[in-house]
C-alpha cells in the first residue's frame, strides 16, 4: 500500500510531526532541488543501483567539489551474508555514473541525491518488513491479523512477535527497472484517462524489484519478488518534493494475490464489520 514521503528540508535528524501514513526527509538544498527537472535523473541515482563494495573512492577528473568517501549502512539485511547492505559513498555514486555516461550529472547535487534516496529505499524496506510480519507465518494467520485492520493488526503481530520473535528478512538482489511500467501502473494510467478527476496522476517514475528471502515460522526459506513504484506527488507548499511509494508482493502465484486481497481488504472488512481492534 502507498505510503508518502513529503520532504521538508533535508537535515540528519527529521523534524516535524508526519502524518501517520508518511515519514518526512527535509530537503532545502536548491541544487538538489533544480537537479529533479526530469524523472530520469532521480531514476538513474537511485544508489541500490550501485552496491558493489569495489566502485572507485577517487577523485573523478575535472571534478570540482568535494565528495565525501564515507558509506552507510543500510538496514537491510542481506541474504548471501549475516550483514547488512552498505550504501555507496556520494564520491562512489558519481564515479559510477560517470562510467555508466551519465556525465551531466550536477556534482553539487550528488551527496543531496544519495542521502534523498538512502531514505527512500530504507522506507521501501520498512514496508516490505510490515508486509513478511503479517505473511512469512502463513495466509491463515495473515487474516488473522489483516483482518483487525492496519492498527488492529500492528497490536496482534507486536505481541506475537514479543512472545516468539519475528522470522527476520533479507534482501537477496534487487533489480532496477524504469522502463517497465508494472501491471497495476498501467492499470491507473489507463483509469486516469477515463476518470481523470479521481485517478489522474503522472506516471511512477521509477520501479525496483526486490528479491526477499522469506523465513517461516517453521523454518523454511523461500523467495518473494516485491514491486515498487515510485511516484512524485505534488511538492509541498514551500516547494519541496513529495514522493510516493507503492510498494507490494508481485503476483507471481495464487499465494501472493492473496495476500495483496487479505491486506487492502482486511481494513475495509474491519471497518464494515464495526468490529473493535
Amino acid at each position: 500500500m502507498p505510503a508518502a514521503f513529503p520532504p521538508s528540508g533535508f537535515s540528519s535528524q527529521n523534524s516535524g510531526t508526519p502524518r501517520d501514513d508518511s515519514c518526512p526527509v527535509q530537503i532545502s538544498d536548491e541544487s538538489f532541488n533544480s537537479s529533479l527537472s526530469t524523472s530520469a535523473t532521480l531514476s538513474k541515482l537511485n544508489p541500490l543501483n550501485y552496491m558493489p563494495s569495489h566502485l572507485s573512492q577517487s577523485r573523478a577528473a575535472n571534478q570540482t567539489v568535494n565528495l565525501p568517501r564515507e558509506r552507510t549502512a543500510s538496514s537491510i539485511p542481506r541474504g548471501d551474508a549475516d550483514r547488512n547492505w552498505e550504501y555507496p559513498s556520494p564520491q562512489q555514486m558519481y564515479n559510477a555514473m560517470l562510467r555508466k555516461g551519465y556525465d551531466d550529472t550536477p556534482q553539487d547535487a550528488v551527496e543531496s541525491m544519495v542521502a534523498v534516496h538512502n531514505f527512500l529505499n530504507e522506507g521501501a524496506w520498512s514496508e516490505i518488513v510490515e508486509w513478511e510480519r503479517r505473511f512469512a507465518p502463513g495466509l491463515v494467520y495473515g487474516w488473522r491479523a489483516c483482518k483487525k485492520g492496519e492498527e488492529g493488526s500492528m497490536t496482534k503481530l507486536d505481541m506475537v512477535e514479543s512472545e516468539k520473535g519475528a522470522p527476520r528478512p533479507r534482501l537477496v538482489r534487487f533489480q532496477g527497472r524504469p522502463n517497465e511500467m508494472t501491471p497495476k501502473a498501467k492499470i491507473l494510467q489507463l483509469l486516469g484517462q477515463i476518470y481523470p478527476a479521481k485517478f489522474g496522476g503522472e506516471p511512477p517514475f521509477d520501479r525496483h524489484d526486490w528479491y526477499v528471502q522469506r523465513k517461516t515460522i517453521s523454518g523454511q526459506l523461500r523467495e518473494v519478488r516485491y514491486v515498487i513504484d515510485y511516484y512524485s506527488g505534488p511538492p509541498e507548499p514551500t516547494g519541496e518534493p513529495v514522493f510516493y511509494l507503492d510498494v507490494r508482493p508481485a503476483v507471481d502465484g495464487p499465494g501472493a494475490a492473496a495476500e495483496r486481497v487479505m491486506r487492502w481488504g482486511g481494513d475495509v472488512w474491519h471497518r464494515a464489520s464495526g468490529a473493535q481492534s
